[in-house]
């Protein structure tokens, strides 16, 4: 199966400093997470919405990444980190 993407929902999730969104193989729901400090140099000084922005504007790189990382090997929940873009 190819993981995709369809569901462009995303939300930030404070205790993991991470933006949290879900890709999908086939009928199966894939969890994933990226760290925000891979989306932007700094996590000080930007807040929650400039954060999902940064994230908006760079979908198609972290749904790259996202793909690298889900092709090392199932996992309950995939965590994508600055080494992955």
């Amino acid at each position: 199966m190819v993981l995709d993407f369809p569901n462009k929902a995303r939300s930030y999730d404070r205790n993991r400093r991470c933006v949290r969104f879900l890709g999908y193989d086939g009928l199966f729901e894939v969890s994933f997470f990226v760290q925000a400090n891979a989306l932007v140099s700094t996590e000080n000084g930007i807040n929650e919405g400039e954060l999902l922005q940064v994230f908006d504007g760079a979908r198609g790189t972290v749904y790259d990444a996202a793909r690298k990382v889900y092709a090392r090997g199932r996992q309950a929940a995939y965590l994508v980190t600055a080494k992955d873009f």
